[in-house]
């Protein structure tokens, strides 16, 4: 029994016994009476704190040894006569009865009290035992685990003869109000002591359960419910770590996600989605609080559409590739596949996505490169294979005739030379196979250099050819390098400049860069050809470039070339009225730590 509960039992106990020394032998019979009821609550509560104390313990189950040990423990506890009866009425374990002799007793099964246990959930009675020969009360539970009954028996006290003085009755009554108005006031005290305690531990719970972790019960009463209000408490702690763990995991999940050049997107069994890490929202130019609503909706894409649901219906990876933007600007290679893994209740569908836009890119341009290569080299051949033929099978050529074929084959083998030339040049760039002496570089002097060495042919088209040389800027650079991108943008620029036009090579420098402009009034580039402008065989004109002797090889290898040296490399253009070709270089004399004419890889 609760030590509160007996607080207020030796409250009462102590009024009742007041108001028997009161009322005297009038008041036996009802005090027998109240004493019997007394006793079987006694005992029954004594009952069920004897069940709590034998737990979940099967009794089909367990050991022998075990059942009688405990028996007799719950017996010391209780100061009471403890069986335990399995269902079919086997007396299983008995503290009045050794382990030898329980095969000896009656079958239980028809008891009162077991009867009354089984079929209502508690049974009393009062009878003489003929174990112990004695009379007892008994009571009796069902058991936790529910394959059979515990029983506790208790012997009853012989009634004593209780003798007292007659008492005025107008005693009696004022004995009578005394006792019940102290009981009463007692009463209300204690119970609403306890209220308070349990309408505490209420508020506590509902705060759990509610999702606000910081509220204590701290109750320090010293009495029973003290061990509940310190479960509670540790019960709030222990839950409040436990959700700063999964905050703490869910944040790491969620920056390891976000961390990842790859895009994530989950959805449930019903489509909406659980998460989508920053990188797909990039991808898919997500905005706001996607969680929950449908990928249909969201994402707007049939080729993932297709893929998340290919990935739901089987247990195997789904690939696809998939293209974001009105005109495919973004290429995509997604894999999804459904989770958890195995046998289980399938949660959702998780796919991953792969920028491929690049490697789709670059393929195209190797298929681009292969085609005009091909061209390219095959026209020259054509030419040449076709007027060897013609000099091999014809006897009657005329020397004027024969030299016009072997002009056109000469011209034909100079271009494959130049060609090939050209190729083995761009590979060698590109690949980082060569080094470059970078040493100091007069950059406007070896324009002008380079320049005179193109003024009869600037001659020849009327061409007005100048270098503009803002100061002295001195770049370092690997002269060799820097003289085939100036030979390569000035050739382009009397190539494509009309008669009587202009080409101006201009150089200047700032804090930290040394800037060259190739300035021509020549026939310009449409906007459409930019962006292409530096690849390899790319041609706005290819009728005309080819006329003009060009390989389409020139400007990828000056881009190449420029890089190769630390800088960059742009072109300006107006359709009609001209180009500007842009680059930079690194400074002698800002950030190089190396020594003049030393040899570096061009990386």
């Amino acid at each position: 029994m609760p030590r509160s509960s007996w607080k207020l039992v030796a409250s009462l106990s102590a009024l009742v016994a007041l108001v028997i020394g009161v009322v005297g032998i009038q008041a036996q019979r009802d005090l027998a009476l109240r004493e019997a009821r007394i006793q079987r609550v006694d005992l029954e509560a004594r009952t069920d704190l004897a069940r709590m104390e034998l737990g979940d313990l099967a009794l089909e189950n367990a050991p022998a040894a075990e059942l009688g040990r405990r028996a007799r423990a719950i017996a010391e506890t209780s100061g009471t006569r403890v069986t335990l009866v399995a269902r079919d009425g086997r007396v299983v374990a008995d503290s009045a009865v050794p382990p030898a002799r329980l095969s000896q007793l009656e079958n239980h099964g028809q008891r009162a009290e077991v009867v009354a246990a089984l079929r209502e959930g508690r049974g009393y009675a009062v009878r003489r035992s003929a174990s112990v020969g004695r009379d007892l009360r008994y009571a009796a539970l069902p058991v936790a685990a529910g394959d059979g009954v515990i029983r506790l028996a208790l012997e009853s006290p012989e009634q004593a003869r209780v003798t007292f003085f007659g008492l005025l009755g107008g005693w009696l009554g004022q004995a009578l109000v005394v006792g019940l108005l102290g009981a009463l006031i007692l009463g209300i005290f204690i119970a609403r002591s306890a209220a308070q305690s349990i309408e505490r531990m209420q508020t506590v719970a509902t705060s759990l359960a509610g999702g606000d972790f910081s509220q204590r019960v701290r109750r320090h009463s010293g009495d029973e419910l003290d061990p509940l209000a310190g479960a509670i408490d540790q019960l709030a702690e222990q839950l409040r770590l436990r959700l700063d763990e999964a905050t703490q995991e869910k944040e790491r999940l969620r920056a390891i996600l976000n961390g990842m050049v790859e895009g994530v997107v989950v959805v449930d069994t019903g489509g909406k989605l659980v998460l989508v890490n920053d990188r797909a929202r990039e991808f898919f130019a997500l905005e706001g609080d996607v969680d929950g609503r449908s990928y249909l909706e969201v994402l707007r894409n049939a080729a993932l559409d297709d893929l998340l649901r290919d990935a739901a219906g089987t247990d195997e990876e789904v690939a696809a590739q998939i293209e974001l933007g009105p005109a495919g600007d973004r290429v995509l290679r997604a894999q999804a596949v459904r989770f958890p893994a195995g046998a289980g209740a399938r949660m959702g569908t998780v796919a991953v996505f792969h920028d491929v836009t690049e490697i789709v890119r670059l393929e195209q341009v190797r298929r681009d490169f292969v085609a005009n290569a091909s061209h390219e080299l095959r026209t020259p051949l054509t030419a040449i294979s076709g007027f060897t033929e013609m000099l091999l099978s014809s006897q009657s050529l005329d020397d004027a005739s024969r030299r016009s074929y072997l002009e056109v084959i000469d011209r034909h083998a100079q271009r494959l030379i130049h060609l090939v030339t050209d190729l083995l040049e761009l590979s060698t760039v590109e690949g980082r196979r060569v080094s470059l002496a970078m040493a100091e570089v007069d950059v406007g002097a070896l324009a002008e250099r380079l320049l005179e060495d193109y003024y009869e042919r600037a001659q020849e088209k009327d061409i007005l050819a100048s270098v503009e040389c803002l100061g002295r800027p001195i770049a370092r650079a690997d002269e060799r390098a820097l003289e085939q991108v100036f030979i390569n943008l000035i050739d382009n620029a009397l190539k494509y400049t009309a008669e009587g036009g202009s080409l101006v090579v201009r150089v200047e420098q700032d804090d930290e860069r040394v800037r060259v402009s190739v300035i021509d009034d020549g026939i310009g580039i449409p906007a459409a050809a930019r962006e292409r402008i530096f690849e390899r065989f790319y041609r706005v004109d290819k009728a005309r470039s080819r006329e003009a002797g060009g390989t389409g090889l020139g400007l990828s290898i000056v881009k190449n070339l420029v890089q190769s040296l630390g800088g960059e490399i742009a072109v300006e253009s107006t359709l009609g009225e001209g180009s500007t070709f842009r680059f930079t270089l690194a400074r002698a004399d800002v950030g190089d730590d190396g020594g003049a004419g030393s040899a570096v890889p061009t990386t």
